[in-house]
This record gives C-alpha cells, structure tokens and sequence, in this order.
C-alpha cells in the first residue's frame, strides 16, 4: 500500500508530465499566453486566475459551456433556471441575413450573430443601412469565433443571424450592464458598465464599493456615480446571477439595465477571452480562492486511462484539506439514456 508521500510525489511527476504534454500540444496559446499576461502559464495544474481560464479553454469542455457561449440557447436556458428575469425578445432568427424583414430593420432593434463576441449592431432610424447590415452579418456567419484565442465551447455553435429588440438602456442615469463574478454559487465581485458615459465601477455582493479600476474604463475620472438605484440594482443581480450559475465553478453573468428593471444579458464563459486584468489583486486574487477546479465539470466526470492518472492528481492538488468533500465523480449518461 502506498504512502501519502508515495502519492503526492506521483502526482507531482503525473502534473508535470501533463505540463509539458499540453504546451507542446498548444503552444500557441502558451506563447499567446505568456506575451499577453508575461510569465509562462501552468496548464496541468493552474493556479492563478488566468491560468485557470487557459486550463479551461484546453482541458475543461463543459457540454454546458457551449449552450451558455451560444446567444440564442443562453437566452432559453435562461428562461428555464430563472423564469422571472425577462429576457430582450428575439424578433427574427435564421441562417441567412437576407431574409431578415426589411420592416424590421426600419425600427430600432440590435442585429446579431448568436455565435462570437462583439457580432452586434444598433440598428436606428434606418441607420445603417440594410446592405452594410447584411454585409457585416455574412461576413460574421462565415466567421467560426474563439480560434484566436482557443475558446473551445464557440466552434459548435450552429451560426445563426438574430434580430433583438433593442432595450432603453439607462446609459447616462445609472448604467447600461451589470456583470456578475460567480464561483461555486458565490458572488466575487459585480462590475456596473456605462458604455454610454464611458464610465464603471467595482462593487461587492452588497453594493458596496470596491477600490480598483478594469481595463476598460481605468481612469479615476471614469469611476462610475454610485447612486441608490445603482446600488439597488446590484444587490438585485448578486441574488439572481447565482441562480442562473447553477453549480458551474466559475462564470460571468450580465445583466442589462434600464430605468425600471434588469434584463438577461449574455453569459460569459471565457471573460475577455482569459485576459481579463484588474488594478486591484485582491479582486483576483479572491477569485483564485473561490474558484474551485475540483468542482468543475472535468474533475466530477469519471476518467479512464492516462486522463483518470492525471484526474487523480488534479483532484489531490485542489481537494483542500477540511473542505467538504468534492462530489463523487459520476459517468455522464446521454440524454437518452436518463429515465424520464
């Protein structure tokens, strides 16, 4: 029988095997990695935040993921986990822009692709035109997002074009989105965004300011007016953006927002595609200490082989001494297969 110091230094041997094994088979990631954040990441065993994100994008494919990634099928899925939260109404839907209702395009709506990020245009008052529409919308669709930066869950994404109501948003008054850190059920922090006023701020749970400022407004002069509303309004996405997380072990959820209430934004599996900084590391680093990888989907399945060797080791590394136990590893069964 072998010892616990037999074990742990298997395991190390077993993670550092793993290590080489996966920047050979994705070094451009690693390199993409190391010039983008400058030091060089650990994918078999990570340990900071965006190391985590890379383990995620080459170890971690969450059937879940691609649902979420997926704008058409979050906004359904949201619609099941969380009914009472209203989600913007899709007018239009199909593989081909062409047929979008030249009357729908006559009002203000936001015109989309369901399968990348930044694929969306505010369409008002005729402006743009239909033919730059439909230029860009064909030119997106034959576009397969998250090659770049290997974000697994968007290639099976179906590509469909999307007509959405466009929302007032409360640009300029109390802010357009509110975006929601969630590990393991537990609100890390919450980013309210005016991307009107070009302005945000960092709060907690409880709508409580927090010091730091984000890559995309890092200015003092940018720090978003905390107002009661605003804070009203955090408090409100800190409750439902758990719901919507279910039992995922990390996952960023947005809200949109106007004058009167919130309304489902997207769900990000890959926040800022694994780059994302802020200027306060205690915000990060509080994510390190809740993300827990030993409750993430690869580490609950049931692994066979050289994979079940490398499960073991990662389990040991992340399996805390004192947390509860992590949840016993289940064979997934296809769909077919469960009863009912």
């Amino acid at each position: 029988m072998r010892t616990n110091a037999e074990l742990s230094s298997r395991h190390r041997l077993v993670l550092a095997v793993a290590r080489l094994l996966i920047t050979i088979r994705h070094p451009v990631l690693v390199i993409r990695f190391f010039k983008r954040l400058g030091y060089m990441p650990n994918p078999a065993a990570p340990e900071r935040y965006n190391e985590r994100m890379l383990w995620r994008k080459v170890i971690d494919h969450n059937p879940l993921f691609v649902t979420l990634s997926d704008k058409l099928a979050a906004k359904d899925y949201i619609r099941r986990v969380c009914p009472e939260l209203p989600v913007p109404e899709t007018l239009w839907r199909g593989r081909d822009p062409d047929d979008i209702p030249s009357s729908l395009l006559a009002g203000e709506v936001m015109v989309k692709a369901n399968h990348g990020c930044d694929m969306n245009v505010l369409v008002s008052g005729g402006e743009p035109d239909r033919a730059t529409i439909l230029r860009k919308m064909k030119r997106w669709l034959g576009k397969r997002h998250g090659r770049r930066f290997g974000e697994w869950a968007y290639r099976p994404i179906v590509p469909e074009a999307f007509v959405e109501e466009a929302l007032p948003l409360s640009g300029g008054k109390i802010a357009t989105e509110i975006k929601v850190q969630v590990c393991s059920g537990v609100v890390c922090h919450v980013r309210a965004e005016d991307k009107k006023a070009l302005k945000s701020r960092l709060f907690d749970a409880n709508g409580n300011p927090l010091p730091g400022r984000d890559i995309d407004y890092p200015r003092e002069d940018q720090a978003l007016p905390v107002t009661p509303r605003l804070v009203e309004f955090i408090r409100q996405a800190a409750i439902i953006a758990p719901r919507i997380a279910g039992d995922l072990d990390y996952i960023r959820v947005d809200f949109l927002v106007t004058d009167e209430r919130l309304f489902a934004g997207e769900i990000t599996v890959y926040s800022a595609g694994g780059y994302a900084k802020w200027s306060n590391p205690a915000l990060m680093a509080d994510i390190e200490r809740l993300w827990r990888l030993d409750h993430s989907d690869y580490l609950r399945r049931r692994h066979t082989g050289l994979a079940r060797l490398y499960a073991d080791a990662l389990l040991a590394k992340f399996t805390r001494e004192g947390d509860p136990a992590p949840v016993h590893p289940v064979e997934k069964l296809p769909l077919q297969s469960l009863p009912g």
